[in-house]
């Protein structure tokens, strides 16, 4: 599985997906493992921008920020990906939702 989180530094899920200037992006198999960072061109003045960021992360399933508009949640379930609310350390959040989807799982 293949997540992206929305941050301002890498350390922390601060921002919201159409406020996301960069994403890091994370492996998933039994084992976290990072990948890359991604920069995605926002306006810093503009609103909506939310498909940007999908578009750069068009190979996550998941996707984690501090807030998505109902736009983005539309074209996200269109591409297939999932989008999730949350905040705080990328390092909790990720092992937060990966608690989650091994709970849902079994």
């Amino acid at each position: 599985m293949r997540l992206a989180v929305v941050s301002s530094d890498g350390k922390n899920v601060d921002l919201h997906l159409g406020k996301g200037k960069s994403v890091y992006v994370y492996d998933y198999d039994g084992e976290l493992k990072f990948i890359e960072q991604r920069n995605v061109e926002i306006a810093d003045d503009s609103k909506h921008q939310g498909s940007k960021v999908l578009k750069v992360c068009s190979d996550c399933d998941v996707i984690i920020s501090v807030q998505y508009g109902f736009k983005s949640k539309i074209k996200a379930e269109d591409a297939g990906i999932k989008l999730v609310m949350d905040e705080g350390p990328v390092e909790e959040v990720l092992k937060r939702y990966i608690d989650h989807y091994n709970f849902m799982k079994n």
